[in-house]
Protein backbone atom coordinates (compact mmCIF):
# COMPACT_ATOMS: atom_id res chain seq x y z
CA UNK A 1 0.00 0.00 0.00
CA UNK A 2 2.95 2.68 1.12
CA UNK A 3 4.43 1.61 -2.37
CA UNK A 4 1.17 2.38 -4.18
CA UNK A 5 0.96 5.61 -2.75
CA UNK A 6 4.72 6.61 -3.17
CA UNK A 7 3.90 5.52 -6.47
CA UNK A 8 1.37 7.79 -7.16
CA UNK A 9 2.89 10.84 -5.72
CA UNK A 10 6.36 10.85 -8.25
CA UNK A 11 3.94 10.55 -10.85
CA UNK A 12 1.89 13.38 -10.06
CA UNK A 13 5.20 15.26 -9.28
CA UNK A 14 6.50 14.47 -12.47
CA UNK A 15 3.23 15.31 -14.32
CA UNK A 16 3.47 18.86 -13.06
CA UNK A 17 7.34 19.54 -13.35
CA UNK A 18 7.60 22.83 -15.94
CA UNK A 19 4.03 24.09 -15.07
CA UNK A 20 3.47 26.83 -12.66
CA UNK A 21 2.24 27.50 -9.34
CA UNK A 22 -0.43 30.17 -9.20
CA UNK A 23 -1.15 32.32 -6.58
CA UNK A 24 -4.36 34.05 -5.63
CA UNK A 25 -4.71 37.66 -5.69
CA UNK A 26 -8.15 38.21 -5.63
CA UNK A 27 -11.74 36.13 -4.71
CA UNK A 28 -15.10 38.03 -5.20
CA UNK A 29 -18.43 36.43 -3.66
CA UNK A 30 -21.37 36.22 -5.55
CA UNK A 31 -23.86 34.64 -3.36
CA UNK A 32 -25.01 33.96 -0.10
CA UNK A 33 -24.04 30.61 0.30
CA UNK A 34 -20.40 30.95 0.01
CA UNK A 35 -19.92 30.58 -3.81
CA UNK A 36 -16.72 32.99 -5.65
CA UNK A 37 -14.55 33.37 -8.25
CA UNK A 38 -11.46 33.05 -7.79
CA UNK A 39 -8.64 35.35 -9.95
CA UNK A 40 -4.92 33.13 -9.89
CA UNK A 41 -1.54 35.18 -11.49
CA UNK A 42 0.14 32.60 -13.09
CA UNK A 43 3.54 33.62 -14.71
CA UNK A 44 5.03 31.37 -17.28
CA UNK A 45 7.51 29.51 -16.30
CA UNK A 46 9.84 29.29 -19.55
CA UNK A 47 8.39 33.01 -20.26
CA UNK A 48 9.74 35.39 -18.23
CA UNK A 49 7.65 38.45 -17.98
CA UNK A 50 4.09 37.51 -19.03
CA UNK A 51 1.47 36.73 -16.62
CA UNK A 52 -1.66 35.43 -17.10
CA UNK A 53 -4.97 35.84 -14.75
CA UNK A 54 -7.45 33.29 -14.85
CA UNK A 55 -10.96 33.08 -13.02
CA UNK A 56 -12.65 30.32 -12.29
CA UNK A 57 -16.03 29.56 -9.95
CA UNK A 58 -15.26 27.81 -6.23
CA UNK A 59 -18.90 26.43 -5.60
CA UNK A 60 -19.37 26.93 -1.70
CA UNK A 61 -20.00 23.66 1.09
CA UNK A 62 -24.05 24.81 0.47
CA UNK A 63 -24.16 24.93 -3.32
CA UNK A 64 -22.31 21.48 -3.47
CA UNK A 65 -24.98 20.27 -0.60
CA UNK A 66 -27.66 21.58 -2.44
CA UNK A 67 -26.54 20.21 -6.32
CA UNK A 68 -25.73 16.36 -4.62
CA UNK A 69 -21.96 16.92 -7.04
CA UNK A 70 -19.68 17.77 -4.03
CA UNK A 71 -16.51 16.67 -5.59
CA UNK A 72 -16.66 19.14 -8.84
CA UNK A 73 -16.48 22.76 -9.91
CA UNK A 74 -17.75 24.42 -12.59
CA UNK A 75 -15.35 24.16 -16.21
CA UNK A 76 -16.03 28.19 -16.42
CA UNK A 77 -13.09 30.29 -16.53
CA UNK A 78 -11.69 33.06 -18.36
CA UNK A 79 -8.43 34.60 -18.89
CA UNK A 80 -6.29 37.55 -19.84
CA UNK A 81 -2.34 37.58 -20.38
CA UNK A 82 0.18 40.59 -20.43
CA UNK A 83 3.70 41.71 -20.63
CA UNK A 84 4.21 42.13 -16.49
CA UNK A 85 8.26 42.61 -17.56
CA UNK A 86 11.10 42.17 -19.71
CA UNK A 87 10.03 39.03 -22.01
CA UNK A 88 12.74 36.53 -22.18
CA UNK A 89 11.57 33.24 -23.92
CA UNK A 90 13.12 29.63 -22.77
CA UNK A 91 12.88 26.32 -24.96
CA UNK A 92 8.96 26.18 -25.46
CA UNK A 93 7.11 24.05 -27.82
CA UNK A 94 7.14 25.17 -30.97
CA UNK A 95 4.40 22.59 -32.25
CA UNK A 96 0.44 23.47 -32.67
CA UNK A 97 -0.60 21.51 -29.98
CA UNK A 98 1.63 23.74 -27.66
CA UNK A 99 2.09 23.41 -24.32
CA UNK A 100 0.46 23.25 -20.76
CA UNK A 101 2.13 26.25 -18.66
CA UNK A 102 -0.81 25.51 -15.89
CA UNK A 103 -2.94 22.95 -14.67
CA UNK A 104 -5.61 22.83 -11.34
CA UNK A 105 -7.81 20.66 -10.05
CA UNK A 106 -11.50 21.45 -10.36
CA UNK A 107 -12.77 18.16 -9.13
CA UNK A 108 -11.57 15.39 -7.15
CA UNK A 109 -9.83 13.29 -9.84
CA UNK A 110 -11.40 13.59 -13.14
CA UNK A 111 -11.43 17.20 -14.52
CA UNK A 112 -8.66 20.09 -14.31
CA UNK A 113 -8.24 23.63 -15.67
CA UNK A 114 -4.91 24.08 -18.05
CA UNK A 115 -3.72 26.90 -19.61
CA UNK A 116 -1.99 25.61 -22.63
CA UNK A 117 0.94 28.35 -24.40
CA UNK A 118 0.86 27.84 -28.26
CA UNK A 119 3.57 30.02 -30.10
CA UNK A 120 2.15 31.55 -33.26
CA UNK A 121 5.06 32.03 -35.68
CA UNK A 122 3.71 34.06 -38.29
CA UNK A 123 1.97 36.76 -36.36
CA UNK A 124 5.06 36.72 -33.75
CA UNK A 125 2.79 36.22 -30.80
CA UNK A 126 2.12 34.00 -27.87
CA UNK A 127 -1.31 32.46 -27.52
CA UNK A 128 -2.70 31.36 -24.11
CA UNK A 129 -5.51 28.91 -24.18
CA UNK A 130 -7.45 28.16 -20.52
CA UNK A 131 -9.81 25.30 -21.05
CA UNK A 132 -11.05 22.17 -18.93
CA UNK A 133 -9.48 19.00 -19.51
CA UNK A 134 -12.03 16.10 -18.60
CA UNK A 135 -11.32 11.93 -18.54
CA UNK A 136 -14.18 11.01 -20.36
CA UNK A 137 -15.53 13.69 -22.40
CA UNK A 138 -14.38 17.18 -23.30
CA UNK A 139 -15.84 20.55 -22.91
CA UNK A 140 -16.08 23.21 -25.36
CA UNK A 141 -16.05 26.16 -22.30
CA UNK A 142 -12.51 27.96 -22.97
CA UNK A 143 -10.90 31.20 -23.04
CA UNK A 144 -8.24 32.77 -24.94
CA UNK A 145 -5.69 35.77 -24.50
CA UNK A 146 -2.40 36.39 -26.74
CA UNK A 147 0.45 38.49 -26.04
CA UNK A 148 2.12 40.07 -29.33
CA UNK A 149 5.59 40.13 -29.45
CA UNK A 150 5.59 42.16 -32.47
CA UNK A 151 7.54 45.57 -31.86
CA UNK A 152 8.79 44.25 -28.68
CA UNK A 153 12.37 43.81 -26.87
CA UNK A 154 12.46 39.82 -26.97
CA UNK A 155 15.38 38.09 -25.87
CA UNK A 156 15.15 34.25 -26.78
CA UNK A 157 17.56 31.61 -24.96
CA UNK A 158 17.34 29.62 -28.57
CA UNK A 159 17.67 31.22 -31.64
CA UNK A 160 14.31 32.60 -32.80
CA UNK A 161 12.14 30.07 -34.57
Amino acid sequence: MRRSLLACASLAMMMSAGIAGAETVGEVGVDWIGNDIKVDAVSDPKVSGVTCHVTYFDRGVIDRLKNGNWFEDPSNNSIACRQTGPITIGEIDLSKGGEDVFRSGLSLIFKSLVVTRIYDKKNDTLIYLAHSRELTEGSAKMSLSTVPLYGQTVTWSVKKP
